[in-house]
This record gives structure tokens, C-alpha cells and sequence, in this order.
């Protein structure tokens, strides 16, 4: 194989990517590329292209993805509610299918034949990655290091770095993993291994802990257009500016922490510790607005759906047609979901505090308990006896043969 081959690696400038990056160099006798995607992670991305550069990569991408992940993944699972198993709001499963597309583009930019990531063999990420890698380029190659190399443990990748001089911290690791993006950050294994230790208040990056926010409440007035959040407190804001804003409030007052153990797609279960602030608000948010807005049939349905559509965004499935076909689906359900809900922030909790749409099918004349002149409550008898009708039928069966 000569050096005109190239490999397209996902670069994160830690441990795993760095050795992965001279791992593939030297088994490859290939020139890599290295790609660091921002997401928002809030760490020094010029420093992981001096890294990668010294670590042997022969070009460096570094791309600022953060609008689009909000705009085109964040906002389309506030859109459609999607969480799942009850707790997690998929900060990472949305940012790997982003991340996975731009590295295809990459690799045709510059004619890789393979691309490669520092996923393991027993998570989730090895499957969202390459999915989306087949989907958007079926002949490509992938190369995932975790399930060919003997580096089976932290202190082999830490030996191997040291052996071939790729800079290692001195100072003592986090005893958890950790993946940050605009979205949430996510803390796993270590001491979180053990479901029944509480997670250190000292490792949350974007909240505090309920007890020590403020003794006031926050109150704050989102604004939504057919379904998308575009206003905060009147000041109209970009997709970016938009989470940031809530973030930051959100977890100054202690909202958006979430301790599951979730159901991998791989078989096994693990434990997820996450903060998602500023998407916590944006749900409670959504939902209130849509339940001032949609019309009730659709709103079963599309809720019949959440299940679905988190468990593919979990999986890894953003780019499959039935992901297409349900997010039309979305999208439609979304056209009057247009108004202003006003939130209540305080200790860790989000309440209700008003909201008010030009598109509101909620009718005072209708729902009041005082006199009106619109509803004919003696309809009801009528109403009431159709749908008792098979109930009826079926105890008079059951009594006839008695």
C-alpha cells in the first residue's frame, strides 16, 4: 500500500484518537487525515490540530458544525418529542450522524478509501457511526481500531502512547468518561459503573446541583414558529445563541440532570449520567405550546411515535427511509404549533406559568363550567350510549349463559 491512500479519522486530540491515529499510520502505511468536528464542546480545537499534526496526521479538519446540529438534529427531536426510555434526550446519538456525514464528505473531498473512529466494540457509537457511513457511501471502508488491535485496556493504549511519544496527561484522569457537546454532556463507566453510587457533585460541568441554585425563580417567555424555538424573552435568536442562552439558565438553576441505566442497542444495559439544561426547558416548552395547538387525534399519533423515532435516533438510524417517512410526519404535525409559553425555573424544576398561541384550539366558551350557549350537554347521553354500545353487547353475551 503506498502513502497516496488515505484514511479519514474521526479526531477528538484524546488518548483513544491519538493512539488511534499513529495505530492506523504505521498498520496502514496510509496518510491520515484527521477530522475534529465542533459541536460545541467547549475545549481548545487548535490544540487537537497541533496534536494531531505532531502525532503524524497529514492534514487536519477542523469544521464548526454547531448550527447545523442544532438547527437540522437538535431542534427536529424537540420537534418530535423524542426521548428515550422515558429519561434521555439523545445529546449524543443526535451528534454522531452529524459528525459521520461530514466525515464522508471529507473522505470524498479527498479521495480516502477508508474512514475510522475511536468507538469500542460494546457501544453505541461503532453502530451510529458506521450506519450513517454506509448509508451515505455504501463503498467505503471502515476501519474500527477497538475491534482488530490487542490495546484492550487504559493502561496498554497509555504504554503504547508513551512507547511512541504521543503526549499522555500527567495529571490523575477522571474516573468516568465524558462527551460534551451544545446539546448535554454525558458522564459513563468508572465509579458510574455501580448504579447504586450516587454521581459526585464535582463532576457536572453544566449544572448545579437543585440545593444550591438561587432562592428566586426565573420566569422567561420562549417563542415558537411551527414548532421551532426563535425567540427568547422577545430577542429573536439563532439556533446557537438560542441553546446557549437557555443553557445557561437552565443550569444555573439546577434543571436538566438525568441518571438512567438505558438499554443499549449492542444487548447490554449501562449506566448514563446527563445534563441537557437548555433542551430540558425547550421540551417542557414544546409540548405545553402543542398542547394548546394540536388537534388531539394528531397528537396521539404523533405521540405513538416518540418510542419509535427515539429508538432509531438511538440507533443510529437519522438516515433510513422510515426515519424520512416519520419525520414527515413530525413536520406535519408541527404546521400550528406556533405561539409563546412562559416558564417558571426554580431548584432544579420547570413549571408552567402561561402560554398563547394565534393558532389556539383551546375555546373558554367551550371548556367553561359556567352557562353557554355553544355546548348542548344533554348531547352527551347520546354520545355516551354509542361507545357503551359494544361494552353492552359483550356483558350481554357473557350473561346469556349464565
Amino acid at each position: 500500500m503506498s502513502k497516496a491512500e488515505k484514511i479519514v479519522l474521526a479526531y477528538s486530540g484524546g488518548l483513544d484518537t491519538s493512539v488511534i491515529l499513529k495505530w492506523l499510520a504505521e498498520k496502514y502505511d496510509a496518510e491520515i487525515i484527521a477530522f475534529v468536528a465542533d459541536l460545541g464542546q467547549g475545549e481548545d480545537l487548535e490544540e487537537a490540530r497541533e496534536k494531531a499534526l505532531r502525532t503524524g496526521a497529514s492534514k487536519v479538519y477542523i469544521e464548526d458544525l454547531k448550527d447545523e446540529f442544532v438547527r437540522d438534529f437538535v431542534f427536529k427531536a424537540i420537534k418530535s418529542a423524542a426521548v428515550y426510555e422515558g429519561s434521555y434526550l439523545l445529546g449524543t446519538s443526535l451528534a454522531r450522524p452529524l459528525i459521520a456525514k461530514k466525515q464522508i464528505e471529507i473522505a470524498k473531498k479527498e479521495k480516502a478509501f477508508a474512514v475510522s473512529h475511536g468507538a469500542t466494540g460494546k457501544g453505541n457509537d461503532q453502530v451510529r457511526f458506521e450506519l450513517t457511513f454506509y448509508a451515505l457511501d455504501p463503498s467505503i471502508k471502515v476501519i474500527a481500531p477497538w475491534r482488530e488491535w490487542d490495546l484492550n485496556s487504559r493502561s496498554s493504549l497509555i504504554e503504547y502512547a508513551e512507547k511512541h511519544g504521543i503526549p499522555v496527561p500527567v495529571t490523575q484522569q477522571k474516573p468516568y468518561s465524558c462527551d460534551r457537546n451544545l446539546f448535554h454532556t454525558s458522564y459513563e463507566g468508572g465509579i458510574l459503573e455501580d448504579p447504586w453510587s450516587e454521581p459526585p457533585e464535582n463532576m457536572f460541568e453544566l449544572t448545579v446541583s437543585p440545593e444550591r441554585a438561587p432562592d428566586e425563580p426565573v420566569y422567561l417567555d420562549i417563542d415558537f414558529e411551527k414548532g421551532v424555538p426563535v425567540k427568547v424573552d422577545g430577542k429573536e435568536l439563532g439556533p446557537v445563541d438560542l441553546l446557549t442562552v437557555l443553557n445557561k439558565i437552565g443550569g444555573s438553576n439546577g434543571v436538566g440532570r438525568v441518571d438512567l441505566v438505558e438499554n443499549r442497542f449492542v444487548g447490554m444495559k449501562s449506566r448514563g449520567v446527563y445534563e441537557t439544561p437548555g433542551g430540558t426547558i425547550l421540551h417542557t416548552a414544546h409540548r405545553a405550546l402543542e398542547s394548546l395547538t394540536m388537534d388531539r387525534e394528531v397528537m396521539h399519533l404523533r405521540d405513538a411515535l416518540i418510542p419509535r423515532i427515539a429508538e432509531l435516533i438511538y440507533y443510529g438510524f437519522w438516515y433510513s427511509p422510515e426515519m424520512d417517512m416519520l419525520m414527515a410526519s413530525v413536520e406535519e404535525s408541527q404546521k400550528n404549533v406556533t405561539g409563546t409559553v412562559r416558564l417558571k425555573i426554580y431548584k432544579g424544576n420547570i413549571i408552567l406559568a402561561g402560554r398563547r398561541s394565534p393558532y389556539s384550539l383551546y375555546k373558554e366558551d367551550l371548556a367553561t363550567f359556567e352557562k353557554d350557549s355553544i355546548y348542548n350537554q344533554a348531547d352527551a347521553t347520546g354520545f355516551i350510549k354509542l361507545n357503551a354500545l359494544r361494552l353492552s353487547v359483550r356483558k350481554l353475551l357473557e350473561t346469556k349463559g349464565e
